[in-house]
């Protein structure tokens, strides 16, 4: 799961070329000499603020102030040369250029405060992505696993989308869910999910039991901790668990409202479509025997595929939903993480670069010694 970075510390262009700040120097240099050299009644003496300008656009506030300073100096070289200072266009032309280079300056100063606090903000995300969204394992005993995550708000890292595995007796137990609405209520309910699945993990408990235990952190977490929020009663988690066994050729999940996951077989999709689908986790405190464990055929060769709705119902310019069933059947694809990065590239081309919603996607292959 890739973090995007930003720029690790302001006025980083100033580094890209020492080079640059040689332009303003000779810009200045040169309008002094040809106004010095030119009638007193030219005057070149204006266009000495586009040194400091052009400066902050690559150079921190220091340079920039260290060139508005220079600047001003040639309008004072100019204006003495040029009938003296005590000249009221001179003397106006002076005042113009000193306060030009100090707005300038201090836009160049905010300009950075800010990219330094979005840098804390990205770094501070990024953490939380690694506590929140932990990388899945490339490897979980004899399966092979790739995963990745697209958050919709700008500059963010995480979002309503969830993932994680933890071992369980013979198999890797998944869950993938997605919780209602964005930002950081959005971010705290999937906390709090994906913390009671692995704070879980150690019970060894079968999947009705578990999903049970979900549903009820999430309802006494929406209840009890977050009831004072106007969003907390509508608050819910669309949900799949699931349970791919090492030595057995077959899967088992409880999906609670959550899109149904693809199996990849031989050049074809296969929706693994539940006879009985539970209610979102959050609704209501729920019991063991709300949940029904379906079973279905995992063979070697096999790629089955889960995701979030933030793919299926991504868009392009004509409103039309992303394929997904037909991109996968095309591409014929069976090493999950080219699946994974093909799918991740191709989503964002077809959406325009920028989804609606966040996706996560996680793409298992079969353990190949497993009987047909």
């Amino acid at each position: 799961m890739s973090v995007r970075r930003g720029r690790t510390s302001p006025g980083g262009p100033w580094r890209l070329g020492h080079g640059l700040i040689a332009l303003p120097l000779v810009l200045i240099a040169a309008i002094t000499v040809i106004d010095i050299n030119t009638p007193p009644t030219i005057h070149l003496g204006p266009f000495l603020v586009a040194a400091p300008a052009i400066t902050a656009s690559f150079a921190g506030p220091g340079v920039t102030g260290a060139v508005g300073v220079l600047a001003v100096g040639a309008q004072v070289v100019i204006g003495e040369l040029h009938g003296g200072l005590l000249t009221p266009n001179h003397q106006a032309q002076i005042a113009a250029l000193v306060v030009i280079s100090v707005l300038v300056t201090v836009f160049r100063y905010l300009r950075d405060r800010r990219e330094r606090q979005l840098h804390q903000v990205r770094s501070v995300a990024a953490a939380a992505q690694e506590v929140l969204l932990r990388p899945l394992p490339h490897r979980a005993g004899p399966l092979r696993i790739a995963s990745t995550y697209l958050a919709a708000e700008a500059e963010a890292q995480i979002g309503g989308d969830l993932y994680a595995a933890v071992p369980a007796p013979g198999a890797t137990r998944l869950v993938v869910g997605d919780v209602r609405g964005k930002g950081m209520a959005a971010v705290g309910e999937a906390a709090v999910l994906v913390g009671a699945f692995r704070g879980s993990a150690y019970r060894n408990l079968p999947l009705p039991a578990i999903v049970a235990h979900l549903g009820n952190s999430v309802y006494w977490n929406a209840t009890h901790l977050d009831g004072a929020e106007p969003e907390a009663a509508e608050s819910f988690v669309t949900a799949l668990v699931v349970d791919v066994h090492h030595d057995g050729p077959f899967i088992e999940m409880v999906n609670c409202g959550h899109p149904p996951p693809l199996l990849l077989r031989n050049g074809t999709v296969q929706v693994l479509e539940v006879a009985e689908t539970a209610l979102p986790l959050g609704l209501h405190a729920p019991a063991e025997s709300d949940f029904r464990v379906e079973r279905f055929g995992y063979s070697p060769g096999d790629l089955l595929l889960l995701y979030t709705d933030g793919v299926i119902e991504a868009r392009d310019r004509s409103g039309t939903f992303y394929p997904l069933s037909d991109r996968l059947t095309s591409w014929n694809e069976t090493d999950p993480t080219a699946l994974v990065r093909r799918l991740q590239h191709d989503l964002l081309r077809y959406a325009g670069g920028t989804l609606g919603d966040d996706a996560a996607v996680i793409a298992i292959a079969a353990p190949p010694g497993a009987p047909g």
